[in-house]
């Protein structure tokens, strides 16, 4: 199987952490909007297998373009137990090819596409997911982590 390596990277996330990567197993998951139905059920699964993720020595990060203090509304008014990249310049959506043009109410706009990573302490993408649907997403990346 090839492997992808990424680029090396230092972002602003919650909590004031500035994000490496790589650094150990990172599940990596970028998500269009805070606050919407969809990233709201998508951040509460992985909220849920948060400590399984853990147990699986795998740190769970979110991506989106969202400023620093929508990601900390977000994550603390749904109990996040993990941190979030901002990334409203897109230079972390750019690394991973995540923008594309969606359709939204018969206009084309520019958005991330739900995608999900899943990177070594090497910076090898391991597996990844691209415009996945929510429901059962998480249970899949579990158990794919817990099989490495």
């Amino acid at each position: 199987m090839d492997t992808t390596r990424i680029t090396p990277f230092t972002a602003a996330a919650t909590s004031g952490e500035s994000i490496t990567l790589p650094q150990g197993l990172t599940v990596l998951y970028f998500y269009p909007k805070d606050n919407t139905p969809g990233c709201t059920n998508e951040a509460m699964a992985f909220r849920d297998l948060h400590p399984q993720f853990l147990a699986a020595s795998a740190r769970i990060l979110g991506v989106s373009r969202d400023s620093l203090k929508s990601h900390e509304n977000f994550r603390v008014k749904h109990e996040l137990p993990f941190e979030l990249i901002s990334d409203p310049d897109e230079t972390v959506c750019n690394l991973f090819g995540v923008m594309k043009l969606k359709n939204m109410y018969g206009k084309q706009v520019r958005g991330i596409e739900r995608s999900t990573f899943v990177i070594n302490s090497d910076g090898d993408i391991l597996r990844e997911w691209r415009g996945l649907k929510v429901p059962g997403h998480a249970e899949e990346v579990l158990t794919f982590v817990k099989s490495l």
